[in-house]
């Protein structure tokens, strides 16, 4: 009788540990984390930052769009890198969808240090700019 009553009590620990690390942190995580609403708020925040846009080095091979997602084009590869990002002050952290990281620094409000590269802000086809031809 007293094997069984260790075991009860080691199984009542295992669930009650499991059961501890299975729960949120807080009552919050726990509604965010049922909360749909709670990822789109943070897409959203995402997508009203300033940097928000176009990016493309000077020859236009890498291409960075930065909306709720970013995406990367190199060369003729469309989507070549995509994956969440996440903006901090005027450095950007990316997450890509296999595992790669890499981050930057936007040093004024059109130019983006990348990985060795220089992009700049693309703006809208009606806007002529020098640095890109439309």
């Amino acid at each position: 009788m007293r094997s069984i009553s260790k075991n009860a009590v080691l199984h009542l620990l295992a669930v009650t540990a499991l059961a501890g690390a299975a729960a949120p942190a807080s009552p919050a995580d726990a509604a965010n984390d049922r909360n749909p609403a709670h990822q789109q708020s943070s897409e959203n925040t995402m997508q009203q930052h300033p940097y928000v846009g176009m990016w493309v080095t000077a020859d236009g091979r890498v291409r960075h769009e930065l909306l709720f997602r970013y995406d990367e084009a190199r060369g003729s590869r469309e989507s070549a890198y995509q994956g969440r990002y996440e903006v901090t002050g005027t450095h950007i952290e990316y997450w890509d969808d296999t595992g790669f990281t890499a981050d930057g620094d936007f040093v004024d409000d059109n130019t983006l240090h990348h990985g060795g590269m220089v992009l700049r802000r693309k703006w809208a086809e009606t806007t002529l700019s020098a640095d890109f031809p439309t």
